[in-house]
């Protein structure tokens, strides 16, 4: 999945791209069953709600096959290469749930930041990539963006402990305020299959999700090879310290694995 010079400029002035219908709904459909049985299960890299409904579900690539070919899959993979010039590394792999009427806030942040305060990422070539599971809609909760923030470099943040079950660098009131007269809202939406891609100083976040309506995605962030984390400070299935480069699999091996799996439930 090359990207042309209309989206090549896109991205360099709006910090984002997205690609509606990128995985077909039977590789989705894989995707949602596996993503629901990780989430059933009681380990440390599956962090919930203060409700208790799932959060997030890291390192699933490293437990999951489905996941693992995901986080090799060349319509990922090849893009951020082109961006980049250069190899990749997974830095971070995570399945954010967004459950049904419980799903809570995710607060005005960069992910830059997180990884510079606490991972020591020399620089924002790290790339975050959306895999939508289900159907993104405006009432779901979708991820919100504040297109051209990148371009202010790593803003000041406060680490919020308290809101939700998960610590996080946040961006005030007034900076969101600021940059959104400057360059609007934009909330990307679609159904499952569809990748958003944005960029690390991106600043985003999205509201609760208070409809029937379940809102998974899975997000790879992949990090340039030379700018792997210098000074790391949390577990290793939250931010990883292999920093071999991904080797892109076949285009189809996700469908191929979702083909057995089907044969293997009948």
């Amino acid at each position: 999945m090359a990207l042309n010079a209309q989206q090549l400029k896109q991205f360099e002035e709006e910090g984002w791209l997205f690609f509606p219908e990128a995985f077909s709904p039977e590789e989705c459909a894989l995707l949602r069953a596996e993503a629901e049985g990780i989430y059933a299960q009681q380990r440390e890299e599956v962090w919930r709600e203060k409700s208790g409904a799932p959060r997030t579900a890291f390192a699933a690539h490293l437990y999951n096959e489905a996941f693992a070919i995901l986080g090799r899959h060349p319509r990922l993979i090849k893009p951020v290469e082109q961006l980049f010039g250069e190899q990749l590394y997974m830095h971070q792999y995570k399945i954010n749930a967004k459950a049904a009427f419980t799903g809570d806030v995710w607060q005005w942040h960069q992910d830059y930041g997180t990884w510079l305060r606490d991972d020591g990422m020399p620089e924002p070539r790290a790339m975050n990539i959306a895999v939508f599971m289900d159907e993104v809609m405006p009432i779901n909760g979708p991820l919100m963006l504040i297109p051209r923030s990148q371009h202010q470099g790593n803003l000041a943040a406060q680490h919020d402990t308290s809101t939700t079950s998960y610590p996080l660098w946040t961006i005030n009131d007034d900076v969101v305020t600021k940059l959104v007269a400057e360059g609007g809202i934009v909330a990307p939406t679609g159904k499952a299959g569809g990748v958003l891609m944005f960029h690390g100083n991106l600043v985003h976040g999205s509201a609760p999700n208070i409809t029937p309506y379940p809102r998974k995605i899975v997000y790879l962030t992949l990090n340039a090879c030379s700018n792997y984390i210098r000074t790391p400070t949390r577990k290793e299935w939250i931010a990883h310290t292999d920093f071999a480069p991904i080797l892109p699999c076949d285009d189809g091996a996700l469908l191929d694995h979702a083909r057995r799996y089907k044969q293997a439930a009948e």
